[in-house]
């Protein structure tokens, strides 16, 4: 007798096969809480790495059962090896560590406090490697810099504005210089606003012998004091601090070299005028022989000196200049070559940054790389080989990709073909990299290379990430590439809802930052941001961004096209992107919002005052409402003094603009804001109430420009999702 199943039971089983299947597919919307609470969409890394000398390891920084160690991991099998230092047995939680030359010592660092974007002090050891001892610095005062000497056996450092040098041997410490003092004299490390356009802190360089220490030496009497308030106690506390505003007096700078033997300092002759910049300095490898870089106060003049390091003479090199600005970061990549007669630099003086190769006295060998694409980092030199690695943009400008050409320009290879943005930390002998890679739908997978772009070891793979990820309904980023009314072509994304359906008609929000050499429009992966702007998307909005003119990638007419009129451009810019949007038949023109931060929050602001036809909502976090309140270095790069330029910077100053404003308006910023000061939103709210404008504003009491600490970000974000749901 055949068996006959049961309709009864058969129903019953495909209603729950259907449940499960629905179950089973359902997926999860991403909410503040899983961005800002549950760390859902934390990623994993491999930091700290230290290539060894041996050429067969590396060593890295992990964590390890609630203390730091530093590994030793073999290059050939991806194995960890042994552990080099370990913070329990050391009897230290160290954040960080470097090794001496021939690996012999370690410095660690404790109890680190941040002090600005990039300075710090902490309390320093000194760990012999072979025995494990350890050896306090400074009597356990907190220091900033301590670097260990090329010849393994002394120690500099600089600690209240002073320079210091420690003899590891006999504990015998000397104070290089005395004139140190708080908001007078700094010996050895950045002032405030070297710090932060320069992208320095430190400011000394052991000489290639160990016999001389080069510092820079900042004298800020002259520079005018900056007061900011610090809310808490019964009284509020001032705090004070030089900070050189467009068109103010900066800090007299000056180049010293310390003969250890001597006990003498020479001053390195950098010319007459002391209306300067001094930002590098590099040891070349004869070790009496200094070069540093000048730069002009309107910053459209670079020189690259050689001094005597003993008699302070110089030799001009290499003078650069342009009709608007000569960019540093796009001279820092100058490395001198071991056999002593060239080195290498970048430079975008044909148009876009590429790699050049001068003899010692500066002449062009020749122009190694060249094309309508960047050169964006200088990565590794294979002297012996004669080879070069790069990272470019030459496969597109949202992507990064490394390459290897040589000397001569020729057999040029492209070593990472996957498409996304490539991060790339190469060993000292060029033989491997570690390949830090991501795309817009795709976390970071780190992993172990060598010289032929072959993989080694895949050290990080984000596996978990990437399946909770999976987990999640959310929208893809999509490229597009648009032309303005005046034939320039614009690239920008946008994130739609993950059940997207053209029929309907969306409310969009744009991201900003646009500042000069910027980039948002890339291929890699977003972070809490991009996770924050999935959080907006599934609440039905379309999340948007667009890159004016201005920006980096695309060579130096395009970025540097907004030079002397900041705003202006950037804002026809987004106001086109709106346009470009609002024509979309998925888009309610009518709902289309901008928010942005610091420089983007400049640009939400003037993009809804300017463009209020397009705009309804804006944002603004953290922004300049004036350049008159920015500091000398970034502000006089793109808009010249404000005595050469006084339109330059009030014809695109939101404080002009209020009585333009139509839509919704948050402003926020953070009272202990060190960069973009609070005075920027206390200006601009005092035009708008003056303008009968009706806005609103929020402050976070003694918060710097990240607005961050304890409850901070989450506190932000929830009301800047508030108030988009509210007005938008």
């Amino acid at each position: 007798m055949k068996y006959r199943p049961n309709k009864a039971i058969l129903t019953l089983v495909a209603l729950l096969m259907i449940s499960f299947l629905g179950v089973a597919q359902s997926k999860k919307t991403v909410t503040l809480e899983d961005v800002f609470k549950k760390g859902t969409f934390s990623q994993k890394s491999v930091r700290g790495i230290n290539w060894m000398n041996d050429g067969q390891y590396y060593s890295s920084l992990v964590n390890a059962m609630g203390s730091r160690q530093v590994v030793k991991m073999n290059l050939a099998t991806g194995e960890q090896e042994e552990v080099l230092l370990d913070g329990r047995a050391l009897g230290v939680n160290f954040q960080s560590y470097s090794f001496n030359a021939d690996e012999s010592k370690a410095l660690i660092a404790t109890d680190v406090e941040s002090i600005y974007r990039r300075s710090s002090k902490g309390v320093f050891y000194v760990v012999d490697m072979e025995s494990g001892s350890k050896t306090e610095l400074a009597d356990g005062e907190k220091i900033s810099y301590a670097t260990l000497s090329p010849d393994n056996d002394k120690v500099a450092f600089v600690k209240e504005n002073n320079l210091f040098m420690t003899e590891l041997a006999s504990g015998k410490t000397t104070q290089i210089t005395d004139d140190g003092e708080w908001n007078k004299v700094i010996n050895g490390s950045a002032d405030w606003v070297y710090e932060e356009e320069f992208s320095m802190a430190q400011a000394f360089k052991w000489s290639p012998d160990g016999k001389k220490i080069a510092f820079i030496r900042f004298d800020e009497s002259e520079v005018p004091e900056f007061n900011m308030q610090l809310w808490g106690p019964l009284y509020p506390e001032d705090y004070k601090f030089k900070y050189p505003k467009a068109g103010e007096k900066n800090a007299l700078v000056s180049i010293h070299v310390y003969d250890l033997a001597s006990g003498n300092t020479a001053m390195m002759d950098a010319g007459e005028d002391t209306n300067i910049y001094l930002p590098r300095i590099y040891w070349t490898q004869d070790p009496n022989q200094l070069a540093f870089i000048r730069v002009n106060r309107l910053q459209n003049q670079l020189d690259l000196f050689h001094a005597d390091a003993t008699t302070g003479e110089t030799e001009l090199i290499i003078s650069e200049s342009s009709k608007t600005y000569v960019d540093l970061n796009y001279n820092d990549d100058l490395q001198y070559l071991s056999d002593g007669e060239s080195f290498i630099r970048t430079s975008e003086q044909d148009g876009f940054k590429h790699i050049y190769h001068h003899a010692m006295d500066g002449s062009m060998i020749n122009q190694i790389t060249q094309g309508n694409w960047e050169v964006t980092e200088l990565v590794g030199i294979d002297e012996e080989e004669e080879k070069i690695y790069y990272i470019s943009t030459e496969e597109s400008p949202l992507e990064r990709n490394l390459f290897v050409t040589k000397f001569n320009g020729k057999g040029k290879e492209l070593l990472t073909p996957m498409k996304g943005t490539h991060t790339i930390n190469m060993s000292k002998d060029q033989k491997y990299f570690i390949d830090y890679y991501s795309t817009t739908e795709k976390p970071s997978t780190v992993t172990l290379m060598d010289s032929k772009g072959k993989e080694v070891t895949l050290l990080e793979d984000n596996q978990e990430l990437n399946s909770t990820l999976a987990s999640f309904d959310l929208g893809a980023k999509e490229f597009f590439a648009f032309e303005t009314v005046d034939g320039t072509e614009l690239n920008g994304y946008m994130i739609k809802p993950a059940d997207f359906d053209p029929s309907q008609k969306y409310p969009v929000l744009m991201y900003v930052y646009g500042g000069p050499g910027s980039q948002n429009v890339l291929n890699r992966w977003g972070g809490s941001r991009d996770m924050w702007h999935q959080a907006i998307v599934a609440e039905g909005y379309i999340v948007a961004c667009v890159d004016n003119r201005g920006t980096g990638a695309r060579g130096r007419d395009f970025k540097h096209s907004t030079y002397a009129n900041l705003g202006k451009l950037e804002t026809i810019d987004q106001i086109e992107g709106g346009k470009y949007l609002a024509g979309l038949d998925y888009v309610d023109e009518s709902r289309i919002g901008i928010w942005g931060w610091s420089y983007g929050g400049y640009m939400s602001s003037l993009s809804l005052m300017i463009g209020n036809e397009v705009f309804k909502t804006a944002i603004a976090v953290a922004p300049v409402t004036t350049w008159r309140y920015y500091d000398t270095i970034y502000t006089e790069r793109y808009l010249q003094t404000p005595q050469l330029n006084a339109a330059g910077y009030d014809e695109n100053s939101p404080i002009n603009h209020v009585n333009k404003l139509k839509g919704n308006f948050l402003l926020i910023h953070g009272t202990g804001d060190d960069n973009v000061h609070f005075q920027n939103t206390v200006d601009l709210v005092n035009a708008l109430i003056t303008a009968d404008k009706q806005f609103e504003t929020f402050y976070y009491p003694n918060r710097n420009h990240g607005i961050y600490g304890g409850n901070t970000t989450w506190h932000l974000y929830t009301q800047m999702t508030d108030f988009i749901k509210r007005k938008l």
